[in-house]
Protein backbone atom coordinates (compact mmCIF):
# COMPACT_ATOMS: atom_id res chain seq x y z
CA UNK A 1 0.00 0.00 0.00
CA UNK A 2 1.23 3.40 -0.72
CA UNK A 3 0.77 6.48 1.46
CA UNK A 4 -0.20 10.38 0.11
CA UNK A 5 2.42 12.37 1.45
CA UNK A 6 0.95 15.59 0.18
CA UNK A 7 1.58 17.79 -2.83
CA UNK A 8 4.97 18.08 -3.69
CA UNK A 9 7.09 21.60 -3.58
CA UNK A 10 8.38 20.29 -6.61
CA UNK A 11 5.73 21.72 -8.60
CA UNK A 12 8.03 24.96 -8.80
CA UNK A 13 9.98 22.97 -11.49
CA UNK A 14 7.09 23.49 -13.99
CA UNK A 15 7.84 27.37 -13.98
CA UNK A 16 10.67 28.00 -16.07
CA UNK A 17 11.49 31.50 -14.51
CA UNK A 18 12.08 29.54 -10.97
CA UNK A 19 14.70 27.42 -10.85
CA UNK A 20 14.47 23.89 -8.79
CA UNK A 21 16.14 23.79 -5.59
CA UNK A 22 17.70 20.84 -5.15
CA UNK A 23 18.19 17.35 -6.97
CA UNK A 24 18.50 14.45 -4.90
CA UNK A 25 19.83 11.42 -6.88
CA UNK A 26 19.54 8.05 -6.62
CA UNK A 27 21.33 5.14 -8.15
CA UNK A 28 19.24 1.91 -7.85
CA UNK A 29 20.59 -1.54 -8.10
CA UNK A 30 18.20 -4.50 -6.84
CA UNK A 31 16.46 -2.73 -3.83
CA UNK A 32 13.16 -4.47 -4.14
CA UNK A 33 12.46 -4.78 -0.32
CA UNK A 34 13.24 -1.48 0.89
CA UNK A 35 12.94 1.13 -2.39
CA UNK A 36 9.58 2.39 -1.69
CA UNK A 37 10.64 2.67 2.03
CA UNK A 38 13.60 5.25 1.55
CA UNK A 39 11.38 7.09 -1.57
CA UNK A 40 8.68 7.80 0.59
CA UNK A 41 10.95 8.60 3.72
CA UNK A 42 12.47 11.36 1.30
CA UNK A 43 9.13 12.85 -0.25
CA UNK A 44 7.97 13.16 3.87
CA UNK A 45 11.37 14.79 4.76
CA UNK A 46 11.50 16.95 1.72
CA UNK A 47 8.18 18.13 1.75
CA UNK A 48 8.21 19.22 5.32
CA UNK A 49 11.41 21.46 4.47
CA UNK A 50 9.39 23.09 2.24
CA UNK A 51 11.99 22.55 -0.37
CA UNK A 52 11.71 22.98 -4.74
CA UNK A 53 12.91 19.33 -5.39
CA UNK A 54 12.69 16.15 -7.24
CA UNK A 55 13.71 13.03 -6.94
CA UNK A 56 16.32 11.82 -9.95
CA UNK A 57 16.03 7.99 -9.50
CA UNK A 58 18.79 6.30 -11.34
CA UNK A 59 17.59 2.58 -12.13
CA UNK A 60 20.84 0.92 -13.23
CA UNK A 61 19.68 -2.12 -14.33
CA UNK A 62 18.17 -3.86 -11.60
CA UNK A 63 17.36 -7.79 -12.29
CA UNK A 64 14.50 -8.10 -9.74
CA UNK A 65 11.64 -6.17 -9.89
CA UNK A 66 12.95 -2.96 -8.15
CA UNK A 67 11.67 -1.13 -11.21
CA UNK A 68 8.18 -2.25 -11.00
CA UNK A 69 8.46 -0.75 -7.38
CA UNK A 70 9.79 2.48 -9.09
CA UNK A 71 7.07 2.61 -11.80
CA UNK A 72 4.16 2.52 -9.09
CA UNK A 73 6.29 4.99 -7.14
CA UNK A 74 6.34 6.93 -10.07
CA UNK A 75 2.62 6.85 -10.61
CA UNK A 76 1.75 7.79 -6.90
CA UNK A 77 4.00 11.06 -6.89
CA UNK A 78 4.72 12.49 -10.10
CA UNK A 79 5.62 15.60 -9.15
CA UNK A 80 8.18 14.16 -6.86
CA UNK A 81 10.17 11.79 -8.56
CA UNK A 82 11.83 11.59 -12.16
CA UNK A 83 12.74 7.69 -12.93
CA UNK A 84 15.35 6.91 -15.30
CA UNK A 85 15.91 3.13 -16.47
CA UNK A 86 19.00 2.42 -17.86
CA UNK A 87 21.17 -0.92 -18.99
CA UNK A 88 23.25 -1.65 -15.91
CA UNK A 89 26.48 0.44 -16.07
CA UNK A 90 27.98 0.49 -12.32
CA UNK A 91 27.81 2.67 -9.64
CA UNK A 92 30.32 5.19 -9.75
CA UNK A 93 29.58 5.84 -14.43
CA UNK A 94 25.91 6.08 -12.82
CA UNK A 95 26.13 8.50 -10.17
CA UNK A 96 28.00 10.64 -12.91
CA UNK A 97 25.75 10.23 -15.18
CA UNK A 98 23.14 11.95 -12.37
CA UNK A 99 25.49 14.48 -11.80
CA UNK A 100 25.64 15.65 -15.12
CA UNK A 101 21.72 15.42 -15.78
CA UNK A 102 21.16 17.64 -12.58
CA UNK A 103 23.03 21.06 -13.54
CA UNK A 104 20.20 23.07 -13.50
CA UNK A 105 19.45 23.13 -9.87
CA UNK A 106 20.28 24.76 -7.23
CA UNK A 107 21.76 21.52 -5.18
CA UNK A 108 22.55 18.12 -5.64
CA UNK A 109 22.43 15.79 -2.75
CA UNK A 110 23.64 12.05 -3.73
CA UNK A 111 21.93 9.49 -1.49
CA UNK A 112 22.69 5.46 -2.00
CA UNK A 113 19.10 3.77 -2.03
CA UNK A 114 20.01 0.69 0.40
CA UNK A 115 18.29 2.47 3.52
CA UNK A 116 21.79 2.67 5.65
CA UNK A 117 21.76 6.31 5.73
CA UNK A 118 18.78 7.65 7.08
CA UNK A 119 17.25 10.36 5.36
CA UNK A 120 16.52 12.32 9.18
CA UNK A 121 20.23 13.64 8.62
CA UNK A 122 19.64 15.78 5.85
CA UNK A 123 17.87 18.51 7.99
CA UNK A 124 21.29 19.43 9.45
CA UNK A 125 23.13 19.94 5.98
CA UNK A 126 20.39 21.93 4.46
CA UNK A 127 20.03 24.54 7.30
CA UNK A 128 23.44 25.39 7.20
CA UNK A 129 23.88 24.71 3.21
CA UNK A 130 24.57 28.83 2.34
CA UNK A 131 27.67 28.61 4.19
CA UNK A 132 29.12 26.18 2.22
CA UNK A 133 30.15 24.62 -1.53
CA UNK A 134 29.82 21.39 0.01
CA UNK A 135 28.49 19.31 2.84
CA UNK A 136 29.54 15.53 3.32
CA UNK A 137 28.76 12.84 5.66
CA UNK A 138 31.10 10.81 8.10
CA UNK A 139 29.50 7.32 8.86
CA UNK A 140 30.28 6.47 12.44
CA UNK A 141 29.27 2.86 13.89
CA UNK A 142 29.89 0.84 10.77
CA UNK A 143 29.00 -2.47 10.14
CA UNK A 144 31.28 -3.06 7.89
CA UNK A 145 33.95 -5.59 7.15
CA UNK A 146 37.51 -5.23 8.64
CA UNK A 147 38.87 -5.14 4.69
CA UNK A 148 36.12 -2.49 3.77
CA UNK A 149 36.92 0.06 6.60
CA UNK A 150 40.77 -0.62 5.72
CA UNK A 151 39.82 0.69 2.08
CA UNK A 152 37.63 3.48 3.45
CA UNK A 153 40.96 4.47 5.42
CA UNK A 154 43.29 4.07 2.71
CA UNK A 155 41.35 6.16 0.49
CA UNK A 156 41.27 8.60 2.51
CA UNK A 157 45.02 8.85 3.15
CA UNK A 158 45.50 8.70 -1.13
CA UNK A 159 42.70 11.86 -0.79
CA UNK A 160 44.95 13.45 1.87
CA UNK A 161 48.41 12.78 -0.16
CA UNK A 162 47.02 13.68 -3.58
CA UNK A 163 44.55 16.25 -3.05
CA UNK A 164 44.91 17.92 0.33
CA UNK A 165 43.22 17.24 3.89
CA UNK A 166 40.17 17.89 5.60
CA UNK A 167 37.66 14.96 4.72
CA UNK A 168 37.67 12.23 6.75
CA UNK A 169 34.84 9.82 4.76
CA UNK A 170 35.95 10.85 0.97
CA UNK A 171 34.00 8.00 -0.56
CA UNK A 172 30.41 8.99 1.92
CA UNK A 173 27.23 8.39 -0.61
CA UNK A 174 25.96 11.19 1.41
CA UNK A 175 26.65 14.42 0.26
CA UNK A 176 25.33 18.14 -0.78
CA UNK A 177 27.45 20.04 -3.48
CA UNK A 178 26.39 23.46 -4.77
CA UNK A 179 25.75 22.86 -8.16
CA UNK A 180 27.33 26.02 -10.39
CA UNK A 181 30.74 25.45 -8.08
CA UNK A 182 30.72 21.60 -9.33
CA UNK A 183 29.83 21.89 -12.70
CA UNK A 184 33.46 21.62 -14.41
CA UNK A 185 34.57 18.93 -12.29
CA UNK A 186 31.40 16.58 -12.99
CA UNK A 187 32.07 17.06 -16.75
CA UNK A 188 36.07 16.73 -16.65
CA UNK A 189 36.00 13.45 -14.71
CA UNK A 190 36.07 10.62 -17.15
CA UNK A 191 32.60 8.35 -18.09
CA UNK A 192 33.98 5.28 -16.88
CA UNK A 193 35.43 6.03 -13.39
CA UNK A 194 34.95 3.88 -11.07
CA UNK A 195 34.94 6.30 -7.95
CA UNK A 196 33.94 9.57 -9.17
CA UNK A 197 32.31 10.22 -5.82
CA UNK A 198 36.67 10.15 -4.03
CA UNK A 199 37.94 12.26 -6.96
CA UNK A 200 35.15 14.80 -6.00
CA UNK A 201 35.80 15.06 -2.46
CA UNK A 202 39.11 15.49 -3.42
CA UNK A 203 38.98 18.36 -6.10
CA UNK A 204 36.37 20.25 -3.51
CA UNK A 205 40.18 20.18 -1.11
CA UNK A 206 42.32 20.92 -4.40
CA UNK A 207 39.51 23.76 -5.35
CA UNK A 208 39.65 25.37 -1.55
CA UNK A 209 35.94 25.07 -1.41
CA UNK A 210 34.15 25.69 1.67
CA UNK A 211 33.53 22.04 3.40
CA UNK A 212 31.72 20.86 6.12
CA UNK A 213 31.56 17.65 7.70
CA UNK A 214 28.41 15.73 9.93
CA UNK A 215 28.56 12.54 11.81
CA UNK A 216 26.08 10.27 10.05
CA UNK A 217 25.01 6.86 11.86
CA UNK A 218 25.72 3.90 9.45
CA UNK A 219 24.78 0.12 9.54
CA UNK A 220 25.19 -2.28 6.67
CA UNK A 221 22.67 -4.86 6.50
CA UNK A 222 22.87 -8.35 7.67
CA UNK A 223 23.31 -9.52 3.75
CA UNK A 224 24.96 -7.30 2.77
CA UNK A 225 28.01 -8.07 5.50
CA UNK A 226 27.60 -11.29 4.34
CA UNK A 227 27.93 -10.86 0.38
CA UNK A 228 31.00 -8.24 0.83
CA UNK A 229 32.88 -10.56 2.79
CA UNK A 230 32.72 -13.37 0.79
CA UNK A 231 34.17 -11.10 -2.30
CA UNK A 232 37.47 -9.66 -0.86
CA UNK A 233 39.28 -10.45 -3.58
CA UNK A 234 36.87 -8.77 -6.11
CA UNK A 235 36.88 -5.70 -3.84
CA UNK A 236 40.62 -5.58 -2.95
CA UNK A 237 40.77 -5.76 -7.35
CA UNK A 238 38.13 -3.03 -7.80
CA UNK A 239 40.17 -1.01 -5.00
CA UNK A 240 43.32 -1.01 -6.43
CA UNK A 241 41.84 -0.13 -9.60
CA UNK A 242 40.01 2.72 -8.09
CA UNK A 243 43.17 4.41 -6.25
CA UNK A 244 45.18 4.37 -9.32
CA UNK A 245 41.99 5.77 -11.09
CA UNK A 246 41.93 8.81 -8.26
CA UNK A 247 45.78 9.30 -8.33
CA UNK A 248 46.31 9.23 -11.94
CA UNK A 249 43.19 11.60 -11.97
CA UNK A 250 44.89 14.02 -9.45
CA UNK A 251 48.56 14.04 -11.31
CA UNK A 252 46.68 14.95 -14.91
CA UNK A 253 45.34 17.76 -12.98
CA UNK A 254 48.99 18.68 -12.04
CA UNK A 255 50.14 18.91 -15.49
Amino acid sequence: MYHVIGESLSFFKRNSNVKIQLYVVIPVFNEEEIIKAVVEDWITLLNKLKISYKLKIFNDGSTDSTLEELKMLKNHYPNCIELIDQKNSGHGPTILRSYRESLDSEWIFQVDSDNEIKAHYFEDFWKVKDNYDFIIGKRVNRNSPVFRKIMTYFSYLVVKYFYGKGIKDVNCPYRLMRTNVFKDIFMNIPDDTFAPNIIISGMALRKGLNVNSFDIEFNTSVNKVSSLSSNITKLARISVNSFLEIINYARKKEL
